[in-house]
């Protein structure tokens, strides 16, 4: 086999009794890297090490990764105002975080009669967001629904840099208001501690206490049999 050292240096081609002796000496593994090779191709590492930062380095990459996903807003024609203000500040709030979303108007009954109202309750949700997303697929009747979709301006992989940008700052500034309070904090412990410790010191004092009395009651007991007899 060919064998390669610990630091990526060429051992060279050397018997399997040689690179089992070597990985013994360095105490470490012997781990085949390339089998399909002519002669195959071994490595000397630490294996579980190896794993372990491999496992990070995908954990890492996964994290940087973004994944287009499409949300889903579902409204009626005849909307309240309330209802439809609750609806648009989910769809800000994913258009914020780089995802698309898709607007779904439901008709029923006789507003299947109505499409405009539909299309211009599309328009004017449109309108509204339109400083975070545009219309990536005009308004389209689809049997009794009329969908929309919309696309954020953003990429997926800035919003989720602002956002940790933005849990970081959360985090160094709560960090900051409890830096100042620690002195006040360690005197809160400490008279907490003080407190605790008396009344450990009281429980035990008083165990001591019925620990004697009842001594005291099972001598007491005998003398008074011996009498009676």
């Amino acid at each position: 086999m060919r064998l390669v050292g610990p630091s990526g240096e060429q051992v060279g081609i050397v018997p399997l009794a040689k690179a089992l002796e070597l990985a013994q000496e360095y105490d470490l593994d012997l781990v085949e890297v390339a089998a399909t090779a002519r002669p195959p191709v071994c490595k000397l590492m630490d294996y579980g090490k190896f794993k372990y930062e491999s496992a990070m380095k995908a954990r890492e990459a996964r994290k940087n990764q973004a994944h287009t996903v499409i949300k889903e807003m579902k409204l009626r024609p005849k909307i309240d105002p309330h209802d439809y203000d609750t609806k648009k500040g989910h769809v800000v709030r994913f258009l914020k975080q780089g995802d698309k979303v898709k607007i779904t108007i439901m008709f029923r009954g006789r507003e299947q009669s109505r499409p405009e109202l539909g299309f211009r309750l599309l328009q004017r949700l449109a309108n509204d967001v339109q400083d975070l997303g545009f219309v990536e697929s005009s308004a389209k009747q689809d049997g009794r629904n009329m969908i929309m979709v919309l696309g954020p301006h953003k990429k997926k992989t800035e919003a989720m840099a602002e956002a940790r940008a933005a849990a970081d700052a959360r985090k160094a500034e709560r960090q900051g208001r409890n830096t100042g309070s620690d002195d006040a904090q360690v005197a809160d412990d400490d008279a907490a501690l003080e407190a605790e410790n008396a009344a450990a010191e009281a429980e035990a004092a008083e165990a001591e206490a019925d620990a004697a009395d009842v001594e005291d009651a099972e001598v007491e007991q005998p003398a008074e049999a011996t009498q009676d007899a």
